[in-house]
């Protein structure tokens, strides 16, 4: 199936970065190069460079493609290792880096990666096709570490019964396949609650973070990326759910923070100055247009901080 992924607050977040034709930038999710290509395409061709890394060995395919002829590079890697990756290529410092987290429509539409609730297919969830897959968290994960990562990465308040039917299910054959997980969630949520929306989301969305060690990655990607840039650089980042977006509000913050001494001293002793601008006071949100356009924009959240 065609690569297909709308790069979401497109010309907002491009034009929070300040795109300068001479500049060295990254985009540490490459995805289907919806931004890369915008990207790029502000270049100078022979001045300006665009370093753009994925971790999910179609998107780099796909992206290679797409990026021909513009200045840019695709390199194979997870955007927590941006430090190692510009070591490698000999760029000491960059103007912006860009994040556009969660998952891809393409990895949604496709229904073998096992993504969708909406599809039968093999549980995996692997953005990488490497390591843990959905099927061995599902199936490996006791019953109170799958509530444990159901409540706090789904924020689903039935990830008790949800995480206790799973292991009486399993317990009379390993659970494969993304429908016969549906079928379990459906059976451990009210009545009610099944009619009012489909209730595998939040459950899947726990598993995929899991799976994918999301929040591990952009905690340690979020310092990566701001001691990356130059003076002035940006760093534009985009969330799809609450607990990324807390992250990135509060990284921001502690950048701008300046002095931490106690209030009731009468000078500063810490020494401690703010090493970030917030650009974004409030986070932007898609436009009315957007969300007409592309239904599943409607959690992003685009937040970004300059370095100072």
């Amino acid at each position: 199936m065609e690569f297909r992924h709308y790069p979401v607050m497109l010309e907002e977040s491009i034009g929070l970065l300040g795109i300068k034709p001479d500049g060295i930038y990254v985009d540490g999710t490459a995805g289907g190069a919806g931004h890369s290509r915008r990207i790029a395409q502000q270049l100078d061709p022979e001045r300006g460079r665009l370093i753009a890394l994925d971790r999910d060995p179609e998107a780099v395919k796909v992206a290679s493609q797409r990026l021909a002829g513009l200045p840019a590079q695709v390199v194979s890697a997870n955007y927590s290792e941006i430090r190692r990756v510009l070591g490698e290529l000999g760029v000491d410092a960059v103007d912006g880096v860009l994040l556009d987290l969660g998952v891809s429509s393409y990895q949604l539409d496709n229904g073998e990666r096992g993504f969708s609730y909406h599809q039968d297919a093999p549980l995996d969830m692997r953005m990488s096709g490497e390591g843990m897959s959905a099927r061995d968290v599902v199936n490996e994960y006791d019953g109170e570490r799958l509530a444990k990562i159901i409540f706090e990465y789904g924020e689903e308040k039935f990830a008790r019964s949800i995480a206790a039917n799973i292991v009486r299910a399993r317990e009379k054959a390993p659970i494969e396949t993304t429908f016969e997980l549906a079928e379990i969630i459906k059976s451990s949520v009210p009545q009610r609650v099944r009619r009012e929306k489909n209730p595998c989301k939040k459950t899947f969305q726990a598993i995929r973070i899991e799976v994918n060690n999301e929040l591990g990655h952009l905690d340690r990607a979020l310092d990566e990326a701001f001691d990356c840039l130059r003076s002035g650089g940006r760093l534009a980042v985009i969330t799809f759910h609450s607990l990324e977006d807390r992250l990135v509000k509060q990284r921001f913050r502690s950048f701008a923070e300046g002095c931490i001494c106690p209030p009731d001293f009468p000078v500063c002793v810490c020494g401690r100055k703010p090493r970030g601008r917030i650009i974004t006071r409030k986070p932007v949100e898609p436009s009315e247009r957007e969300l007409a356009e592309n239904n599943r924009s409607r959690s992003a959240r685009l937040r970004a901080v300059e370095k100072i």
